[in-house]
Order: structure tokens, then C-alpha cells, then sequence
């Protein structure tokens, strides 16, 4: 029973993020995603704390394995919005060849 209720609570909320995420205007992306890569350091966090609870070798490896992803989503989150953020920066024309 108890499967069940989590389940109904993670199909609800992947539809719940979708039908949120979908109705993002474009010129409000970047600071979104930046905003939730943030809140993503939180599972770094977790995944440590996973690592700290854990009695054997297999949840050790799954919890280091856990701190591993959650670091290489969030930094390369930031990386997606400082190339997405450089993107409106206006281009220095001067000083520059030819000029």
C-alpha cells in the first residue's frame, strides 16, 4: 500500500512539474533554471547525508555514486546558464582586427 501511495505521489508531481515547466515563458528560462540548480545543491547535500547513514559497502558506493551525479548535474547546470547568459552579452567591437 505504501508503494502505491509514493508512486501516485511521483506520477502526480512529474505531471505536476511538466504541466509548470511548459507554461515557462522563454525570456523567464535562464533565470528559472539557474534558480533551480541552486535548490539541486540540496541534493548534494542529501546524497552526503546518505553516505553518513549508511551502514554497508553497497550503500556506501550508491550514496558516492549519488554525490558524483548530483555534483555533475549541478555544475553542469550552472554551465548551460553561463553559455545561455553569455549569449545576451553585447560583443566588443572595439580595438578589435580591422579596427
Amino acid at each position: 500500500m505504501e508503494l502505491i501511495l509514493l508512486l501516485f505521489i511521483f506520477v502526480l508531481a512529474a505531471f505536476l512539474g511538466f504541466e509548470l515547466i511548459a507554461k515557462v515563458p522563454s525570456q523567464l528560462h535562464t533565470p528559472l533554471m539557474s534558480g533551480s540548480n541552486a535548490i539541486s545543491g540540496i541534493t548534494i547535500v542529501g546524497a552526503i547525508l546518505a553516505v553518513h547513514a549508511s551502514s554497508g559497502p553497497i550503500g556506501h558506493w550508491l550514496g558516492f555514486a549519488a554525490v558524483v551525479l548530483a555534483t555533475i548535474n549541478v555544475v553542469g547546470g550552472y554551465m548551460v546558464t553561463d553559455r545561455m547568459l553569455a549569449m545576451f552579452k553585447k560583443k566588443d567591437t572595439k580595438g578589435g582586427p580591422g579596427a
